[in-house]
């Protein structure tokens, strides 16, 4: 079986698309589908300017093709981990869907999570899994009853991607200097997870 992911923000233009495509960029070696959504969705619009000169620096090859669509509840059901960009899409994927609680997280909460969990914590969760994507949903339960035990952020602040849209190329160059890390540190995490329960 395929693991799911769904990133969410505002209007799935920024954000959300960029941490889609850096991920799946990422995690393309596992059998991982990455998709977006935004809980107030400019559906069927691209992602701007801005956003697609920062994911081609970022090395990704097809941000032109995204195009905004608006966070349903089979969406977040059928995704095995859920990554908001704020604690405000967390918290409007949660109230969408109340069972998602568990699996879904701020992509830098779940960085910051990821970070506190040693490689003998992850292999013993992971073991006698069955094939990646089990190993991946076996990590994603891990992360989750860890939250709150993992040493916080130093502020809640540090759990968001600040909003780039309609704001000066800086902002754009903040929001990624926030964002790729913690995609990077998530996709490092999966794949170790998918290593270790193989």
């Amino acid at each position: 079986m395929t693991f799911g992911i769904l990133t969410v923000c505002t209007g799935n233009i920024c954000r959300s698309p960029l941490a889609e495509q850096l991920l799946r960029a990422r995690l393309a070696p596992l059998d991982v589908t990455v998709e977006s959504a935004g809980v107030s969705a400019l559906v069927g619009v691209g992602m701007p300017e801005p956003a697609l000169a920062l994911a081609t620096r970022l090395g990704v090859t097809d941000a032109a093709s995204h195009v905004a669509r608006q966070v349903t509840v089979d969406f977040v059901r059928d995704a095995d981990l859920v990554l908001a960009m704020s604690r405000e899409h967390r918290r409007a994927v949660v109230e969408l869907t109340p069972a998602a609680t568990r699996k879904t997280f701020t992509v830098r909460e779940l960085a910051n999570i990821a970070a506190g969990i040693s490689d003998d914590e992850l292999r013993s969760e992971v073991a006698g899994s069955q094939g990646a994507a089990d190993a991946l949903r076996a990590a994603v339960g891990l992360a989750s009853a860890l939250r709150g035990v993992v040493e916080p952020l130093p502020s809640p602040d540090d759990l968001d991607v600040v909003d780039p849209y309609g704001q000066p190329d800086a902002v754009y160059d903040q929001s990624a200097s926030q964002l790729a890390p913690a995609a990077e540190a998530v996709a490092a995490f999966l794949a170790k997870a998918a290593a270790f329960g193989r």
